[in-house]
């Protein structure tokens, strides 16, 4: 017997993001389920050292978040048809609106949190799309004996760094000023 499989239907032509988000719950729950160019990303919900560090970093952000703006974990972004992410927290600046995904226009701020099974995907993969989508900053999280947290910014198409952190903790400028203690 199979237990907390992801099982689906195969699709030969790959998968849209509307079919994605209108998978049923039960086929999702337990589960992280992103698309990239029509192909299904399935990864385990993140575990509670993980949890700890994204609450350490919504507490950090909210009291410095400009008006216009809204911090929210874990929600889906529509960054083309056969294109979904979940980053682990947004700031984005459509406060107020709810929708089961938000456009890639709507994210000032994509974060994600380096997990041991989405490394190369935090790193490499949803960098590109995130900078290929225009998604204006990128925040990557490392989590280790002393985490570390690297902000990029769009410039020219490309995620440049603008500010790293120094002994666990990192002082942001833009987009907004903030100091957040990982």
């Amino acid at each position: 017997m199979i237990h907390n499989a992801f099982l689906v239907p195969p699709r030969p032509d790959g998968w849209t993001a509307d079919e994605v988000l209108g998978l049923p719950e039960e086929q999702t729950l337990l589960q992280r389920v992103e698309l990239v160019d029509g192909m299904l990303l399935v990864s385990p919900w993140p575990g509670l050292a993980h949890q700890r560090l994204l609450g350490k970093l919504q507490f950090a952000c909210a009291p410095a978040l400009p008006d216009g703006t809204e911090l929210l974990p874990g929600v889906g972004i529509r960054l083309a048809t056969r294109r979904l992410l979940v980053p682990d927290l947004v700031i984005l600046n459509c406060p107020g609106i709810d929708t089961v995904a938000y456009a890639a226009s709507d994210v000032l701020v994509a974060a994600e949190i380096v997990s041991p099974s989405t490394k190369l995907q935090d790193r490499i993969l949803k960098r590109a799309i995130y900078a290929e989508a225009l998604i204006p900053f990128y925040l990557l999280v490392e989590p280790g004996e002393q985490n570390t947290a690297t902000l990029f910014e769009l410039q020219s198409g490309e995620y440049e760094p603008v500010a790293r952190s120094e002994n666990g903790e990192l002082h942001l400028t833009r987009p907004f000023e903030a100091t957040l203690r990982l």
